[in-house]
């Protein structure tokens, strides 16, 4: 027997997803609905019952889709007044005189327009704390009463859109379905409660048209509109209805309405940006639509039983089958949800779960592979972002308070100059000059006459400092350059490494060039020295160290961080090239693009 129910179900494992769905829709539907078919009168029932469903939430959906066109006119005025800056002047204005009060009120007519322009609006008015103005029915001082009432306290507490059934005292007390929302003014610190009341014979004249006992609702129950007169302003509490109806979201339920079975809709209208809104109930009792069918659906009730409980063995068989399979391939799932991605589904068969599982396999393998990628990825741009971070600081790390600085220097040129030290007087100058342009340095660009200006005036006061036979120097510049702009300090340092470091053993005749040059959409900027030159094994540690954001020795910070900044900015293939010769002197160059970072490819030495 085991063997018999394992070689079945390992043929059923074998049959396509499809094939199992259209066996049990056979024994799930098809079969019921044979059963079912002798008794037709029980279908008649269903069906006068599901005629007079349909009738009454299409007469819900209308009359929802009425209302809404009701309430989207005073809801657009309120988004006006939210915003307009001559009610913010009306209602906050302090008034000296009536006469001004009055002038005011002529000069803003928009609250009688709005009535005027749309039939959906029986009145608006403003309730503001403002005791300078002048009740006209249109701007209403807010007495305690008004105060202390819910929808001013709900209104004052609430950012938002309310709907309630209130009375306009400018109608004689009488109630409508209003618009409540508060309006706040910041520039003067204030609030004041905007009320648009609906015009109540649009809904009652909409009422009128249904054919079934239809109520419209505002979120205290209070009877807005309904097919009978005589509910309007009463609470639904008050009639004879289930108090559970009262609390059931929207949907369709039986319950008794006026002491009778009955079928009730419920449904909400609740507008764009409105924290409450209204509640739409349509009834119709049961005996009248489908009396003489319940008869006949009665001796129809147990065969259906019969047929239900034989189509749920089916169901209880065939989704067994089905639903073991898919709880072994969901425990692998749950699995790799919580991280485990050494999982490995073993849902066997050829069907679309056989399949799916497969699949699922295929698709940990991928996940693996993706996370170990993005592993690395990450890890690289951690790198980059650290090493940007550190020559920042590095670049920060060099100021100094510029007042103190600037102050002294000015001092010393100052009695330098008045003691007829004229050249002395001139460097200073240059050095607080190139103090200045250091410490004004941002993130951003500068022009490349401004960089070469620095590296001129280091040049000088190098130049100051060991003397015309010791060093000189010649800046070979191309005019069309200068404009072009580039990362601030990206010269300099590469001169000031000529300078110390190549020349370190020149007692004289040391010898700067710099070079700048437009070629092919590229800036070419050269550094060329006639020093002692590297050694090729030096040369090779040099640019090794050029990737290493931990090394340490002095004189190749400077080439460094003008190395990482060149490809941080414009991309890899961007940094510095260094060609050296023992004995011969050293060059640094770089190129980089004229027209911004990573806009130009291409390779250069």
């Amino acid at each position: 027997m085991q063997k018999l129910m394992k070689a079945i179900t390992g043929r059923l494992n074998n049959i396509r997803l499809k094939n199992k769905l259209i066996v049990s829709y056979l024994l799930v539907v098809v079969t019921p609905v044979l059963i079912v078919g002798i008794f037709l009168t029980t279908s008649y029932r269903e069906f006068v019952l599901m005629q007079a469903t349909e009738q009454v939430e299409s007469n819900v959906e209308r009359i929802k889709g009425q209302t809404y066109e009701l309430m989207r006119k005073p809801i657009e005025i309120s988004d006006n007044l939210l915003i307009d800056q001559s009610l913010s002047h009306v209602v906050n204005t302090q008034y000296k005189t009536t006469l001004q009060v009055v002038q005011a009120y002529w000069a803003y007519p928009d609250l009688k327009n709005y009535i005027q322009m749309y039939d959906e609006i029986e009145n608006i008015r403003f309730y503001t704390t403002n005791e300078t103005i002048l009740d006209n029915w249109e701007f209403i001082k807010v007495t305690e009463p008004i105060a202390s009432s819910e929808w001013y306290r709900s209104a004052m507490e609430n950012d938002g859109i309310l709907w309630g059934y209130i009375q306009d005292e400018t109608k004689n007390n009488t109630r409508a379905l209003s618009l409540i929302r508060r309006i706040d003014f910041p520039a003067y610190g204030t609030s004041g409660v905007l009320v648009i009341s609906v015009d109540q014979g649009k809904l009652t004249s909409m009422m009128n048209q249904e054919a079934f006992d239809t109520m419209v609702l505002d979120e205290k129950g209070s009877i807005i509109a309904s097919t009978d007169m005589n509910r309007a302003g009463r609470n639904i509490s008050e009639l004879d209805v289930d108090q559970e109806l009262l609390q059931q979201p929207p949907g369709q339920y039986e319950f008794k309405f006026s002491g009778e079975p009955s079928k009730v809709f419920i449904d909400k209208q609740l507008p764009h940006l409105s924290l409450t809104g209204l509640t739409i109930i349509s009834v119709f009792k049961i005996e009248d639509i489908a009396g003489g069918a319940n008869r006949i659906s009665t001796q129809g009730f147990s065969i259906i039983i019969v047929s239900l409980l034989i189509a749920l063995l089916f169901i209880y068989l065939f989704s067994h089958l089905v639903t073991k399979r898919v709880l072994l391939l969901n425990r692998d799932l749950n699995k790799v949800s919580l991280g485990d991605l050494s999982v490995t589904s073993k849902v066997e068969g050829a069907d679309e779960i056989g399949v799916l599982s497969k699949q699922f396999n295929h698709m940990v393998v991928s996940i693996r592979r993706l996370m170990d990628e993005v592993a690395q990825s990450n890890a690289q741009t951690s790198q980059l972002q650290l090493r940007q971070r550190e020559i920042k600081l590095k670049m920060m790390a060099s100021q100094i308070n510029p007042h103190f600085l600037f102050n002294a220097l000015e001092s010393i040129r100052m009695k330098a100059h008045m003691n007829g030290q004229a050249e002395i007087a001139g460097v200073v100058r240059m050095l607080g000059k190139m103090i200045r342009r250091n410490l004004e340095v941002g993130s951003g660009k500068i022009e490349l006459k401004k960089e070469l200006e620095l590296v001129s005036c280091y040049l000088e006061i190098q130049k100051f400092r060991y003397g015309n036979e010791r060093l000189s120097f010649e800046l070979v510049i191309d005019p069309d350059s200068e404009n072009i702009h580039v990362p601030p300090l990206i010269i300099q340092p590469l001169v000031e490494n000529a300078v110390v470091h190549g020349l370190e053993n020149r007692a004289e005749g040391g010898f700067i060039t710099l070079v700048t040059r437009l070629d092919d959409g590229l800036l070419h900027v050269e550094v060329t020295d006639n020093g002692s030159g590297i050694s090729e094994h030096k040369l090779q540690e040099i640019y090794e160290s050029l990737q290493d954001m931990e090394e340490e020795e002095e004189y190749r910070i400077g080439l460094r961080n003008v190395h990482q900044r060149l490809i941080l900015i414009y991309g890899s293939q961007y940094g510095l090239c260094i060609e050296s010769k023992q004995d011969e002197g050293t060059r640094i160059s770089f190129a980089i693009p004229t027209g911004g970072q990573n806009n130009v490819q291409g390779t250069y030495r």
